[in-house]
């Protein structure tokens, strides 16, 4: 259940932080605080957008049968998986001026009196966050099979209330705690979970044998460290760890850490070249 709570955790800061930015602007701007309703507004349509998703996630699960099923739930892994490395890189390349962005675009729309435009913007921030969090939960679900359904839940709402504690700590401890160290450690959990998820993706396609083993076992450390109790089965949960691959998983094990290095570079890089910031500018931004 560690790695529910990390995501919602993890996804509710986000969604936090993007509120937390429109409603800081808006009360510092007095001639908009009409905007306020419509701020609200959008956070309501963007949480019914991802409980659309998520029951149409549901929906569509029961149409399948069989080994469509099966197929449906790997997709589902895969897909969070890969949804989870997009999102760390998207932070990392929208991360320093996210503020300035979204105030920007707060700016032009409360000049042109365009508060429905302002309403989508956060629907859309909102709901991007709330989706991700839908298949995420949903894929990790599906790589524990068996996992009781109280638990889950449990688990969710303990990783919201962490949130919701962790959003006012950093926020009251703007000075003393960094916006931009809590994401670079938690982007790099998040990593690990991806990771997790698509070894669980690879074993699922090894099962349907849509992928050869190559070599299975290609090593064998279970004297060490299992991965079926204990701490082992904790690190498997939370970075896809096990004591008994096959080649073709450590493979793409492999390929995996290789591409989000390269992507996680390429986004450093574009950062970097972006128009620099005045002084004031970064210091503030610093701080979100």
């Amino acid at each position: 259940m560690e790695q529910v709570i990390f995501i919602v955790w993890r996804e509710s800061v986000e969604a936090m932080l993007v509120i937390g930015i429109l409603y800081a602007w808006l009360r510092a701007n007095p001639d908009a605080k009409n905007g306020m309703k419509y701020l609200w507004g959008g956070v309501g349509v963007g949480l019914g957008l991802a409980t659309i998703l998520g029951a149409a996630i549901l929906i569509f699960q029961d149409f399948f049968a069989g080994d469509a099923q099966d197929y449906f739930q790997m997709g589902m892994v895969l897909v969070a998986s890969a949804l989870i490395v997009q999102m760390v890189v998207w932070m990392r390349k929208h991360g320093r001026t996210l503020k300035r962005e979204l105030e920007e675009g707060m700016a032009e729309n409360a000049k042109a009196a365009n508060w429905w435009g302002m309403l989508t913007l956060v629907a859309i921030a909102v709901a991007r966050e709330g989706s991700e969090t839908v298949i995420f939960l949903y894929g990790m679900g599906l790589a524990q099979e068996g996992t009781n359904m109280v638990n889950f839940v449990l688990s969710a709402l303990s990783g919201f209330v962490l949130a919701l504690f962790s959003f006012w700590i950093l926020q009251a401890g703007s000075k003393v705690f960094s916006w931009r160290a809590f994401f670079r450690f938690s982007e790099t959990l998040l990593l690990l979970l991806a990771a997790s998820l698509l070894v669980t993706g690879v074993e699922k396609m090894q099962s349907f044998e849509w992928l050869p083993t190559l070599v299975d076992p290609i090593w064998d450390s279970s004297a060490l460290l299992a991965d079926t109790e204990g701490f082992g089965n904790l690190l498997a949960g939370l970075t896809g760890y096990r004591a008994q691959p096959s080649l073709m998983l450590v493979i793409f094990y492999a390929v995996y850490w290789a591409a989000v290095w390269f992507f996680l570079k390429k986004a450093s890089h574009q950062t970097a070249t972006k128009k620099p910031m005045m002084p004031a500018q970064a210091a503030s931004e610093g701080k979100a």
